[in-house]
């Protein structure tokens, strides 16, 4: 096992949730972490509580914008987190204004994160770009048509990113949680607490905290070691729509 401390990271979606956590966990293990969100704000504060941090305002949906903001920095960890889920109707139901929200955050942006941080990686002849993809992108369920479409689209990227890229000392790798307790549910049925509380409810989830410590692990892996797809179900959570309740 390799510690991180002379490793430069990116973390976007950095302000909440698995994104926090794992900017969190890697500041912890000696990195160097930018945390990139739209809420610079958030960012700031969590950053000034890590040694060695700094915040950076990012829409990852803004192809532009991402170029801009990441010209001549250059990371060697890239954790590409931010997404997000819109309402559970059935896709003809669906809002099409919804589905480019969740289209761009969770596809277009990660191919706008790997895109203007992967060169030098590949340059350097080392690095890790891990991507958060999710149980969804494994298992359709209900309502779920175009989250799912996303998070499977994650899985393409991977893999194509390992046949485009792969055996140039860079390792590429999937983490795929199964329900994680974060604002993720309050997101998805647009600010209803009581709905997003009853999604929880009797389960116990995993946490952001386990999410990032899978992704610490992935990381410090010694150099031959490349964990392609990493799958964490909650111990209560059979598949995407069986949950055990206590």
């Amino acid at each position: 096992m390799s510690d991180l401390s002379q490793r430069r990271a990116l973390v976007t979606g950095a302000s909440a949730g698995i994104g926090e956590a794992t900017a969190r966990a890697l500041a912890a293990a000696g990195a160097r972490v930018t945390l990139a969100a739209r809420r610079f704000e958030r960012v700031q504060a969590i950053a000034a509580e890590l040694d060695g941090a700094e915040a950076l305002a990012l829409d990852v949906t803004d192809s532009a914008a991402v170029t801009a903001a990441l010209a001549g920095r250059e990371f060697d960890l890239v954790v590409a987190n931010a997404g997000l889920a819109r309402g559970v109707e059935p896709l003809q139901e669906g809002d099409p204004a919804e589905w480019s929200e969740v289209i761009d955050t969770n596809v277009k942006g990660v191919l706008n994160t790997v895109r203007a941080t992967l060169q030098p990686m590949l340059d350097a002849g080392r690095g890790d770009v891990i991507l958060l993809g999710s149980v969804a992108g494994r298992q359709v369920y209900p309502g779920g048509a175009v989250y799912c479409a996303s998070k499977h689209a994650v899985r393409a990227i991977y893999e194509g990113l390992r046949q485009d890229a792969g055996g140039r000392g860079v390792r590429f790798s999937t983490v795929d949680p199964g329900m994680v307790k974060t604002d993720f549910s309050r997101v998805r049925f647009r600010g209803d607490e009581q709905r997003a509380a009853a999604v929880y409810d009797g389960v116990d989830a995993l946490t952001p905290e386990d999410v990032a410590e899978s992704i610490v692990w992935i990381a410090t892996r010694p150099q031959r070691v490349n964990v392609g797809e990493l799958v964490l179900w909650a111990s209560a959570q059979s598949s995407t729509t069986k949950l055990t309740r206590r």
